[in-house]
């Protein structure tokens, strides 16, 4: 039996690694930091938990927030090419940033989820 990705990489501690890279870039850019609130750990919270379920973790996320409807609940940002491309700065820099703890399989599964989601993220 295949072990999940979340197993392969060592569990939340990566995921939170990689979340808080994300979002020390978020802070740092005028154009996606204004889509947050001024305190990024419920953020940060909510990404980790919801990258663990995704890849294999505990459902913690369904548990405490339901579905993850991404479209949905990213419907009332203004996400058009230049965010989305804004973000995928940061997402790769941040997974760049942990690219040692990483195979070339798990790094590119990563990348490839990052660059779909955002891009079917676009609403501009």
């Amino acid at each position: 039996m295949a072990t999940s990705l979340y197993d392969q990489v060592g569990g939340e501690a990566f995921f939170a690694r990689l979340v808080d890279a994300f979002y020390d870039r978020v802070a740092r850019n005028a154009q996606l930091r204004a889509m947050y609130p001024d305190d990024l750990a419920e953020p940060r919270e909510h990404l980790v938990l919801f990258l663990e379920q995704y890849w294999g973790g505990p459902s913690t996320y369904s548990a405490t927030r339901g579905h993850p409807r991404l479209r949905l609940r990213h419907a009332p940002f203004w996400i058009d090419r230049d965010a989305r491309d804004a973000w995928l700065v940061a997402m790769q820099g941040a997974l760049d940033s942990v690219r040692d703890e990483l195979n070339d399989d798990q790094y590119a599964m990563l990348r490839d989820y990052f660059e779909s989601t955002a891009h079917q993220l676009r609403n501009q």
